[in-house]
């Protein structure tokens, strides 16, 4: 697969120094008009492990993902993700940046008038020179990865919510990114259906090397990704099974409370806080 260089997008070659954090956030503010939304928020996201985010509705859960994006400028602090200052980058460096992460939206965002296929190759498509028959090879992949082969050349209306969630995340991991971010991804969804999209995030992480950012309020999903780990079996098989204490504590929550972090530590740590704010979300 070829994609630009990140030479000509004005970047440096290397993504990231070895061992250094996929993302940092160091004293990052934002404010809009009297409105604080982040207020001195620090934290880091080791590779290949998965920062999740809670809080109630308007604790500037998402603004952290649009902040790492690129989307939105700090007031002041620093935004580091894959080596680069996002918060200092052009709109045309932070494409370069960009190619190296993915993102699942809280309602899926595909094109309704492309077929899944089509939603699923897009960024192959469209910024890679990649042959036609290799984007499709590799759209089969990845929808084979999440059990949607057969539904490649149909419409996105013709697939239910859960079906569409997986599409965007087959989308998602198409460019095979460094770093997923995931926005509320199983919003709307009922529990069944939600297990399955947590159990692709797994999946994700634990058998294509993935790092994951995670925006969720609900915790069932948010535990469900933290104690368990996917692995393939000697015939090949597929396995979700509960994760190691080690694997588990490769997970970090972050609560955000009033813009600022109020609680950073592992699941066994958040279910043993005794913190009344916590207590309070938990039950």
């Amino acid at each position: 697969m070829r994609h630009k260089s990140l030479a000509e997008f004005g970047l440096p070659v290397e993504l990231a120094e070895p061992h250094a954090p996929v993302v940092l956030f160091d004293k990052v503010n934002l404010a809009f008009d009297e409105k604080v939304i982040l207020r001195d928020v620090t934290f880091a996201v080791r590779a290949g492990h998965t920062k999740i985010f809670l809080g109630a509705s308007g604790a500037g859960k998402s603004t952290i993902l649009k902040l790492m994006l690129g989307l939105l400028k700090p007031d002041s602090g620093t935004i580091w993700v894959l080596g680069h200052r996002v918060d200092e980058l052009t709109e045309t460096q932070l494409m370069g940046v960009r190619h190296h992460m993915g993102m699942v939206f809280q309602e899926g965002a595909l094109f309704d008038s492309f077929t899944v296929g089509e939603n699923v190759g897009y960024k192959l498509y469209e910024e890679t020179t990649l042959p036609l028959p290799q984007v499709r090879q590799r759209v089969e992949e990845v929808l084979g990865f999440v059990g949607l082969s057969e539904h490649i050349d149909k419409q996105p209306s013709a697939l239910s919510g859960g079906q569409r969630r997986r599409v965007a995340i087959a989308r998602a991991m198409a460019a095979r990114p460094t770093l997923l971010l995931y926005d509320e991804p199983t919003t709307g969804l009922d529990p069944i259906t939600s297990l399955t999209i947590d159990a692709e995030i797994v999946k994700l992480r634990d058998l294509e090397a993935v790092t994951s950012v995670i925006v969720t309020p609900q915790l069932r999903d948010a535990f469900y990704v933290a104690t368990n780990s996917a692995s393939r079996s000697g015939s090949g098989e597929l396995e979700i099974s509960p994760a190691t204490q080690a694997k588990i504590d490769e997970a970090d929550f972050v609560m955000l409370k009033d813009g600022g972090i109020h609680f950073e530590g592992s699941a066994d740590e958040l279910r043993e806080s005794d913190d009344p704010y916590m207590k309070t979300f938990l039950s």
